[in-house]
């Protein structure tokens, strides 16, 4: 129980570490060339995808605060 809680730590941070990252800021920099290359792909605005973002880095965020406190629990 203790080894997969930890693995699911694991995959939780490094997706809310890339959730956050791609999230644009208010210069839109990186962030923004990656949502314009995929506005031409997909054909979906920026704002989805930041609003995307968002929702995916207020999920993982959540879920690591559980599974934190979980792990913590146990021990």
């Amino acid at each position: 129980m203790k080894t997969f809680l930890m693995v699911i730590q694991l995959i939780t941070s490094i997706v809310l570490i890339v959730s956050v990252l791609l999230q644009s800021g208010k210069s839109a920099g990186l962030s923004g060339s990656i949502a314009g290359g995929a506005e031409q792909v997909v054909g979906t605005k920026a704002r989805g995808l930041d609003a995307l973002f968002s929702k995916i880095t207020s999920v993982c965020a959540t879920l690591f605060i559980i599974v934190a406190l979980a792990l913590v629990a146990i021990q």
